[in-house]
């Protein structure tokens, strides 16, 4: 996203003064979510009307059909964070979600949390995120496999409501998974413009729910390109060409969003497979142009693929290394919704090199004939294998969207 379009007329103090004049609080409480819906609407009406467009043009709405940050078109920055439930009854993480959904209301609208008032407590709000524009911040929360049985137990009585296709990933023939970043009871995907943003709403959905619910891993990840522009990985490449446009809701309905054949809380939502990528970029920039492009099946500047010109030309399969990374996606004749981000976690004390790679992210509405066929090929001949090893997994199922005046998932708890 281009600089110059991002709003800054407005900040979170702005925004908190403007919450005193219209007379609505931001307190977080389990009772408030219908004064939230209500504060929105008090928001959209201030004097100013052509500043708060600018506000309304960073604010994306945490309510609608679907969860927010999945066609989203990607923001700058992501955070990926798997929760595990230290309970075991259903009304404390009833509970818990009521607390997200108002915190997550308010977080995406740019609000603060107001405090106590009382010099004695500690703040409500961890702070960083005050004066800061909303940043086009999104939270896509969903379940893992573990959130409806664990040991062999119905733990929330949910068992019946399990989606159809929710299971953790196979293991593969090259996975080299590590601990912790395998699995999860709850996941959430939070994503902005501006990582501290970012940071702020994970940080403070932890913060709530401390005694409930603990974090097991998170992930932070960036990515970047100009507008209309794939974003390239850390390999040069760009990644997520074969995507549909974010606006071709047709194809979204064939490839991402579940239908009738799920539970009713499942239709019009989806499953999000991660997977933590190394990437071994010694090795990667010592190759030739030749074979990191024979090793993609594109071309390296353009993103054109092998015997074409431009980057969305369609793909011929005859005409590129039949191990290539596209020849074998394409191969597979399936479709997915990608969502990467780039990673990086400083330097590897065993080796001196740089411990980087990609947050893979993507959302299927049946994994079991989308993703999974596509992974076992990749996992046993992609070219890429040489560069990357795989050391992270998960599975989560993300309920269709929240509606005004329901929490978290509220069709699936009740």
């Amino acid at each position: 996203m281009k600089e110059s379009k991002r709003p800054k007329q407005y900040t979170r103090r702005d925004m908190l003064k403007m919450s005193v004049f219209t007379g609505v609080g931001v307190a977080v409480s389990t009772s408030g979510i219908g004064v939230l819906a209500n504060m929105a609407n008090g928001l959209g009406n201030t004097s100013d009307q052509a500043s708060s467009n600018s506000v309304e043009d960073s604010i994306i709405s945490f309510n609608g059909k679907n969860q927010a940050g999945i066609v989203t078109p990607q923001q700058t920055y992501a955070y990926v964070a798997a929760f595990d439930l230290l309970i075991n009854q259903k009304d404390k993480v009833i509970d818990l979600f009521k607390k997200w959904t108002v915190l997550s209301q308010s977080t995406t609208q740019g609000k603060v949390n107001e405090d106590n008032n009382n010099d004695w407590l500690p703040p409500k709000d961890t702070g960083e995120a005050q004066d800061l524009n909303p940043s086009r911040l999104t939270l896509t929360f969903g379940f893992g496999p573990s959130f409806f049985s664990k040991n062999g137990e119905d733990r929330f009585g949910l068992a019946d409501k399990r989606p159809k296709h929710l299971k953790d990933i196979p293991a593969m023939p090259r996975d080299d998974l590590q601990e912790p970043f395998i699995g999860g009871d709850i996941s959430v995907q939070v994503c902005a413009d501006d990582q501290q943003v970012a940071f702020h709403a994970v940080r403070n959905l932890i913060k709530s729910a401390v005694g409930i619910a603990e974090v097991k891993w998170m992930q932070s990840g960036f990515i970047s390109a100009p507008d209309e522009k794939t974003p390239r990985n850390l390999f040069g490449f760009k990644d997520g060409t074969a995507n549909v446009s974010s606006t071709d809701f047709e194809s979204h309905n064939r490839i991402i969003w579940a239908n009738n054949s799920e539970p009713a809380w499942m239709q019009g939502g989806t499953y999000m497979a991660f997977r933590k990528i190394q990437m071994f970029l010694e090795v990667w920039d010592r190759s030739s142009l030749k074979d990191q492009e024979d090793t993609f099946g594109r071309k390296k500047a353009s993103g054109a693929p092998y015997g074409k010109v431009k980057e969305h030309d369609k793909v011929s399969l005859m005409q590129m290394p039949s191990t290539s990374h596209t020849a074998l996606a394409k191969g597979t004749k399936q479709e997915i919704y990608r969502r990467a981000y780039s990673y990086t976690d400083g330097v590897d004390p065993k080796t001196g090199n740089i411990n980087a790679g990609l947050m893979f992210i993507s959302y299927q509405k049946n994994p079991d004939t989308q993703f999974i066929p596509m992974l076992k090929v990749l996992s046993q001949q992609d070219k890429l294998n040489e560069y990357t090893k795989h050391i992270g997994s998960a599975m989560f199922a993300c309920a269709r969207g929240i509606r005004k005046g329901e929490y978290i998932a509220q069709s699936l708890l009740e």
